[in-house]
């Protein structure tokens, strides 16, 4: 069984920086690749940026330009770190990855952090 478990998020001051974690763990697999999303009530769940396990990036434009996505492929760990936080960047913020067992490449999701960007 393998879970994607979340850390960080909270309350940021405006301008601040956020950093999130999210850890692979359970029985044997690999990390493909590793998305980042927001969700604010009643909107879409909305990407904001990926990484390969090779390392290749790409970002959308909330977090373009004030973003990096890394991994850490040995510790199977994700990090998004957003700056220049903004009161409409609160959302929940969530991953996903595309993780390969012995059963085969699944899709799994971060249980959700919420974020609140307010003095």
């Amino acid at each position: 069984q393998v879970q994607l478990v979340l850390s960080g998020g909270g309350l940021v001051q405006p301008g601040g920086s956020l950093r999130l974690s999210c850890a692979a763990s359970g029985s044997t697999f690999s990390i493909n690749d590793m998305a980042w999303y927001r969700q604010v009530p009643n909107n879409p769940r909305e990407l904001l940026g990926h990484i390969t396990n090779g390392g290749i990036t790409s970002y959308k434009d909330p977090a373009k330009g004030r973003s990096t996505i890394s991994m850490d492929s040995v510790a199977n760990v994700g990090f998004l770190q957003m700056n220049n936080m903004k009161p409409e960047d609160t959302a929940i913020y969530y991953c996903s990855a595309a993780i390969t067992t012995t059963r085969g490449t699944l899709n799994y999701w971060g249980q959700g952090t919420q974020v609140t960007v307010s003095s």
